[in-house]
């Protein structure tokens, strides 16, 4: 397991956090660091055709070994890391053979990672964490699914009495801002099917994802001199929260799981003249997701009506899709993984994510694309962690994938 920490290591310390309000691809240049350093891996190691884009979208192929025809399957990642943490001067910490018990990210700053709050630790005691320091987050999303495919893919060219037919790998920049499958050329990828290595907890299966948009609502306001402002001042702060009052209090994320669907307020900014909320709207049900959007409307709608005024002003941007749709009627390529974990001692863990994936995006383009654990918890802040044996599995479940691909006739 050595191999798979010292790549994770070489990989996560490597900033490549993403920027939501540039327009470029990447939208940091700083991403360009990693993925120049896995071109010349994946050369390295042995694949074909390996590319990289002008917007670095890196691809490559291992070609098949049997002289029948089999499918061509791909395996896919992103190698940016969330804007809503810091991944800079990440300093990982190897706890090994895990007691169970807290672990002290960083003594000066009394920051702990403890079962008592994370319950899931729990399920890996005896087991490898690698941690953060406390001040960053450590980068599993998505460097763990890296690392495992470039592991497997390694380890399929060193065992060639492995069969398989073609496999594509892909890995993508900005998916952390949800345009990690916007420019990724499907044709040129060239598989029938893939898999996103990007889940979370160990044996994670998922086919279904939240239908996504993303809500941004202006309230104007007037500045008149407050010592005479009676009848004349309008305080865009006082009306902004009048619409976060009319929403449901209990549909929001804290208050939601499984299916249930959500509004969440990520960011307000404002001052007398002018307040801004951005809301992202999220639902498995696309007629329940149609009918929040709905709800944001006719909420502008009627608070203008009650001042007889145009102070609130909306704009829905539609993010993604539930990739149920499209997966649904090929639900063999979910078949093959569900068998290649429980064929490698992994519990599939069969549920729909509870946020998105550049799979979504890539089902709808054509490629239907399933996801699979990647091991990490607690993604996008400074209790996140991974066991370095669920990376292991991870491996071992995409060679299982292959060698099964090429066997079903």
């Amino acid at each position: 397991m050595q191999h798979i920490i010292d790549r994770f290591i070489g990989y996560i310390t490597i900033d490549t956090e993403s920027d939501p309000n540039s327009n470029t691809t990447p939208s940091t240049t700083k991403q360009w660091d990693l993925a120049n350093k896995l071109v010349e891996e994946l050369k390295q190691i042995g694949l074909s055709d390996v590319t990289i884009d002008e917007n670095a979208y890196i691809m490559a192929t291992l070609p098949s070994n049997v002289d029948h025809k089999v499918p061509t399957i791909g395996f896919i990642s992103h190698f940016d890391t969330s804007p809503d943490f810091t991944g800079a001067n990440v300093k990982p910490q190897i706890i090994e053979d895990y007691d169970g018990k807290d672990i002290i990210l960083n003594k000066e700053l009394d920051i702990i990672l403890s079962p008592d709050y994370f319950e899931d630790l729990l399920l890996y005691k005896g087991q490898t964490l690698i941690t953060t320091d406390g001040t960053t987050l450590l980068g599993a999303d998505d460097k763990a699914g890296i690392t495992e495919i470039v592991t497997a893919m390694e380890y399929l060219i060193n065992h060639p009495e492995i069969k398989h037919g073609d496999i594509k790998i892909g890995f993508t920049p900005d998916e952390e801002i949800g345009r990690g499958a916007h420019k990724f050329d499907v044709e040129k990828f060239g598989a029938d099917w893939a898999y996103t290595m990007d889940g979370s907890q160990v044996g994670e299966l998922e086919y279904e994802n939240f239908n996504a948009a993303g809500a941004k609502i202006t309230v104007k306001g007037k500045i008149v001199h407050p010592g005479y402002a009676k009848g004349k001042l309008i305080n865009s702060m006082y009306y902004a929260s009048e619409f976060i009052n009319v929403l449901p209090r209990l549909e929001t994320p804290e208050h939601t799981e499984g299916y249930e669907g959500f509004f969440h307020l990520h960011n307000i900014e404002g001052d007398v003249e002018e307040t801004t909320l951005q809301y992202i709207i999220r639902d498995h049900d696309k007629d329940k997701f149609e009918a929040r959007k709905a709800l944001l409307e006719k909420i502008v709608l009627d608070l203008n009506t009650k001042y007889q005024s145009d102070i609130f002003k909306i704009e829905l941007q539609d993010q993604y899709f539930n990739m149920k749709e499209k997966v649904e009627p090929v639900m063999h390529i979910v078949d093959i993984a569900e068998e290649a974990m429980k064929a490698v001692g992994v519990a599939p863990l069969i549920k729909a994510i509870r946020g998105g994936t550049d799979g979504s995006q890539l089902s709808y383009m054509g490629l239907p694309c399933p996801n699979i654990f990647a091991g990490g918890h607690n993604f996008h802040g400074r209790y996140e962690y991974v066991p370095v044996e669920s990376m292991q599995k991870a491996v071992d479940v995409i060679v299982k994938i292959v060698e099964l691909t090429a066997q079903k006739k």
